[in-house]
Order: structure tokens, then sequence, then C-alpha cells
């Protein structure tokens, strides 16, 4: 095999597929990258056996072939070689030169038949929507997916779709992030649940370009994306979702409208004064016309007052300060509206439309703490 491509090229197609190389496998070519330019283009795939993308760069095909390259040495040098074009070369031995300019790297490749390509999956009725859309829900949700695999379903999130409509969710147990996005098209139904792992690596491969649209494919187990050049395959989580319906009342005591900003800097302030690993909570006190945020640890206290539009009933209630920040800072609005019942029932942020909606649990705390 050889063929010569641009540096910026090559390295833009080995840094979108390498987010698909296992960081611990016991099976040593899933830690390749596989080169195919057998067909008249140069095709890169990575794949975990879960997650696999695979996508087309510009460049000449001198002679047809396949070699797999371990994918962080790959990087390596492909990051750290001029800008200029690069010409890779191979011969029966798997040896692998890389050349630069006046540089020239030797390393020993890997059979491409022993590489694991992507699952053959059949691709009907895709969902299309721009990957400005696709990028922002990712971005806005994605914060509330659990972290550990002690339930597999929360570490997904759920795509559901009902003729125009699309719903995402994601919640860890302590929270929900729903958000609820009008598409161009009517759609059949069909409802999946999604890795954040997948999820989280195509959000950082999206351009977000508005005029550039994702075909999405949904299967019995797999999703697939389709955008550019890239294709990205993905196994879904199995089982069903859960049943969130009856935790979205709209039932309320308390309502009020905030400025976003404010009161994102003033629990941003508060947070100073929490070390790492402490579990402090954000006080927050609802009164006539302002809203008292104070937070007590053992480095110091912090109080502050906000203008609020209130109707309803005073309240006092505490939040866990970080889930409040993570759902603020995605949320593009100037003014938000947030919605409680009482101390110990969740806590809702939303807009008019419900276009987004953030449910957070509320924490226990002793009026002096």
């Amino acid at each position: 095999m050889k063929l010569v491509c641009s540096k910026s090229a090559l390295l833009s197609g080995v840094q979108i597929v390498s987010k698909a190389v296992p960081s611990k496998t016991t099976m040593s070519i899933l830690e390749c990258i596989l080169i195919d330019a057998r067909r008249g283009d140069i095709t890169l795939i990575a794949n975990d056996m879960e997650l696999g993308i695979e996508t087309r760069i510009d460049g000449t095909i001198v002679e047809k072939g396949m070699i797999a390259l371990d994918a962080k040495i790959f990087l390596e040098i492909v990051r750290k070689l001029p800008e200029n074009d690069i010409t890779i070369e191979t011969d029966d031995s798997l040896k692998t030169i890389i050349t630069c300019e006046k540089a020239k790297f030797n390393i020993v490749g890997k059979s491409g038949e022993d590489f694991s390509f992507l699952p053959v999956v059949e691709r009907n009725d895709s969902v299309v929507l721009s990957q400005f859309t696709l990028k922002e829900v990712i971005r806005q949700t994605i914060f509330s997916i659990a972290d550990n695999d002690n339930n597999k379903m929360m570490t997904g999130e759920l795509f559901e779709i009902k003729e125009d409509n699309l719903k995402v969710v994601s919640l860890d147990g302590h929270r929900i992030s729903i958000r609820n996005i009008k598409l161009k098209d009517f759609y059949q139904e069909r409802k999946a649940v999604i890795p954040g792992k997948t999820l989280i690596e195509i959000g950082k491969i999206l351009s977000g370009d508005t005029d550039k649209d994702v075909s999405v494919f949904f299967t019995g187990k797999h999703v697939i994306f389709e955008f550019d050049s890239t294709t990205v395959v993905s196994r879904l989580i199995e089982g069903d979702y859960f049943r969130i319906e009856q935790m979205l009342s709209s039932d309320y005591e308390t309502k009020i409208k905030v400025n976003k900003k404010e009161f994102l800097s003033c629990i941003d302030r508060a947070t100073l004064l929490v070390k790492e690993g402490d579990k402090k909570p954000i006080i927050i006190t609802i009164g006539e016309k302002t809203m008292e945020l104070k937070i007590n640890s053992t480095v110091g206290s912090m109080n502050e007052e906000i203008d609020i539009n209130k109707s309803g009933k005073d309240i006092m209630i505490g939040f866990n300060p970080k889930f409040l920040i993570d759902a603020l800072k995605v949320i593009d609005e100037e003014e938000i509206y947030v919605y409680m019942v009482n101390p110990k029932a969740p806590c809702f942020i939303r807009d008019a439309g419900e276009s987004y909606i953030y449910l957070i649990l509320p924490v226990n705390f002793t009026a002096g703490a």
C-alpha cells in the first residue's frame, strides 16, 4: 500500500476515529486504527466493539492496500510531522514507512485482515437534524447521565421520536434533563437508549454547523450517525427506560422568574467556599421580591440576595450547588422560571414551551447549616 495525503486531512481523520479506540483492551488489534485504501478512497476506522467510527479523507492512492497501526503512536507521529504532504507506505512484512519532508518513521503494523470492521447494519428511514441541533441537545443533557455502571440504563440517554418531535432524556437519580426539539419532518414513532459515551464523542466531532445535517438510523440493537464523511455506529443499551412521566408534575406552590446569569454567578461565587468532596448545600430562601442564597462551610460563609418575580408561597429549600450550576450553564435564555412545591419535592426549571425541563431533587439541611 502507498498513499499520499496532506497532514491536515490525515490528522483530522485520525483524531476523529481515535475516539473509538479503547483505553484498555485485551485485544491488541483494537488499539489500532485501520487505514483501508483498497477501494479507491482512503478510509480510517477504529472500533472498540461498542462504538465504531469510520471516516474518509482526501488523498492519492498510489498503491492499494490496508494496514492497522497502533493508534496512540500513529496519532502522535502525525501530530508532530511538518505541515506538508505525508506519504504512508507498507510492504508484505507489514513494515510501515511514514515520511514527511525530511522526517521518516519506520514502524511495524498489523494485518488489516485481523481488524474488527464496523458491523453491517441496515439503514432504513433516517431521522435528519442539523449538526448544530444535535450538538446542542447533547450539550444540554449529557451532564446528568450517571458516570458509573451500577445502573447501565442511567449511563445512556433516551431518544424518543413522535411525529415531528424529538425528546431526549437523561437522569442520574438526583436530577433529570429533558430537551424537546421540533424536527423538520414527521417520522414513525421510535425509541432508543444511546450510550452516553457515544454521544460525548459525537458531540466532540460535530462541527455544530446549522447548514450541515446528520442522518440518524435506528435498528433493534444499533444506532448509526452519518455526517460529513464520517459514520459512527454504536450499540444501544437494551431494556426499558425509566418512566419519568409521573415525576413531571405541573403542580407548584411557588414560582419565580429570575435572571439566569445573575442566579448562576451567585451560586458560582458561593461554591468558592466549598472544598472538593464537601457536600455543603446552597440554601435558598424565597421571599416576596428577593431570593437569598446562603452557604456555610468550614472555610467560611456567604450570602447574597437576588431580585425576583414571585407568585405563590415563601419557601426555604436546599440544593447541591453543582446540580444547579450544570443546568443553568446550558440554558441560553436570559430569564428562567423555577417551580417548587415544598422543601422535599423536586424543583423544576423550564421555559414556557417546555422545550427544556430540568428536574433537580433538593437536599436535607438544618436551618442553622
